[in-house]
């Protein structure tokens, strides 16, 4: 039977540019589709009513190490040289199943309610085969749209991040895909989340590549963030090893050369931007407008809760805010007026929603309120003082709108909040990931 769901009288950003701006539009679902986008439309469905409401495309985070939702805030005022220590090494080892399972419960949640439809969960927790089961079947209850990005094991930072000579274990990835992942049109997708080179030796690095190709799966990869891979020329290093292609998404990028900028570009690569974390930990400066000044769609993910807050807004605005204050400073500088290419309010809810699932690859699927389209859908609360009088519904969203004000969300044709409170049992989350806190400080306790 045939289920209709239609969003009624609200201000539809569809981020479509064949569709535009509705000021009262309506978005018909059907069947977990996207059916009908325009002024108005009549149909025999359940009506929600969207007066006073700005509806948008779910936003999509395009790398998020979720499993790190247990210890949100450990690690405030860490540089990156601090968290590949005070995480990477001091907590990750400690990580059992249920760790990871909580986390991703609690973490999965947290996306959900804060309007994200779509996460790149970068996976590199994968201690024992437990572990990423553990992952994904907390991804599969949320509901949440998904790619799962299978990461290596951090059992010890000598051994998997200076020089690595062990490899993601190619039978458990092998393993994951056939049991979990044997379509890629589900809701969750997998994605291969690799070290690169000067993380690890060449011989892993082709090998892990090699696996991917092999799974036909797309690569995601940090390169070019602060003094630790900044220095590696990590994306030369992979063109001279002949790895480069459409199917790998480099997360940062703050100081890649302008001929790395260029073989990103001509190879086809994506670029995944966490403003926040970028700035406050010393990566460099977020590259948005770098990446569009050589034609490349940047997109923006939260990276760690560690240390920055785990919604899309934070990033909007630290990538807006950084971004501006670099070219204005740098105008100042040179005596000359700042360029048309500056960023703007809309370009950056564009950036959070169609380039995010551009990068995702699932832009087939997402990003936009396009009619075909599978329907991830936010409605954001306009009326609220923070918000109100809205003058230009994008910079509404972009730059006044917070996590409070996301009122509906749905994944998949499925409501997931409704009126402004989660449909999952977010209290057995909480609990969940606190006693997952509580075992954890223990472990690290007996550990020191």
């Amino acid at each position: 039977m045939t289920h209709r769901t239609l969003l009624r009288a609200g201000h539809v950003l569809s981020m479509d540019p064949d569709i535009g701006d509705l000021p009262r539009g309506d978005v018909l679902i059907e069947d977990g589709r996207i059916a009908a986008v325009d002024r108005e439309i009549g149909a025999d469905a359940e009506v929600l009513d969207m007066t006073g409401r700005i509806v948008i495309p779910g936003f999509v985070d395009t790398h998020r190490h979720t499993w790190e939702a247990s210890i949100r805030n450990v690690a405030p005022d860490a540089t990156l040289d601090d968290y590949f220590v005070d995480i990477l090494d001091t907590f990750a080892p400690l990580y059992t199943p249920e760790d990871v399972y909580a986390a991703n419960l609690a973490g999965a949640l947290e996306c959900l309610n804060a309007g994200i439809t779509t996460l790149v969960d970068w996976s590199h927790i994968n201690n024992t085969p437990e572990h990423p089961d553990a992952a994904i079947r907390a991804l599969t209850e949320t509901g949440i749209r998904a790619q799962y990005a299978y990461g290596s094991a951090n059992t010890s930072l000598a051994d998997y991040w200076f020089e690595s000579k062990i490899a993601i274990p190619g039978d458990d990835v092998r393993r994951i895909r056939g049991e979990y992942f044997s379509s890629d049109d589900g809701l969750l997708t997998l994605a291969l989340a690799t070290r690169g080179p000067g993380f690890c030796v060449n011989d892993v690095v082709t090998s892990e590549w090699a696996l991917a190709r092999e799974l036909d799966i797309p690569i995601t990869v940090h390169v070019a963030m602060g003094r630790l891979a900044g220095r590696f020329g990590m994306v030369k290093q992979l063109h001279d090893l002949g790895l480069l292609g459409p199917d790998t998404t480099y997360v940062h990028c703050c100081y890649l050369s302008e001929d790395e900028w260029r073989l990103v570009a001509d190879s086809g690569g994506t670029v995944s931007v966490a403003p926040q974390v970028e700035t406050q930990m010393g990566h460099g400066w977020p590259p948005v407008m770098k990446a569009i000044e050589h034609g490349l769609r940047p997109s923006l993910s939260i990276d760690v809760v560690t240390t920055v807050p785990g919604d899309m807004f934070t990033q909007i605005r630290a990538a807006f805010g950084a971004e501006r204050a670099r070219v204005n400073a740098e105008s100042w500088q040179a005596d000359v007026p700042v360029p048309d290419t500056m960023l703007t309010a809309r370009q950056m809810l564009e950036i959070a929603t169609r380039n995010g699932a551009h990068v995702a690859g699932l832009e087939d699927r997402t990003g936009s309120l396009t009619p075909g389209k599978r329907a991830d859908v936010v409605a954001i609360d306009a009326t609220a003082l923070n918000v109100a009088p809205v003058h230009d519904a994008a910079a509404a969203v972009a730059l006044s709108a917070d996590v409070s004000n996301v009122e509906t969300v749905i994944v998949d044709g499925v409501v997931r909040k409704r009126e402004g409170r989660l449909t999952a049992d977010a209290a057995r989350a909480r609990r969940l990931v606190e006693e997952s806190r509580d075992r954890l400080l223990a472990a690290k306790e007996a550990r020191a």
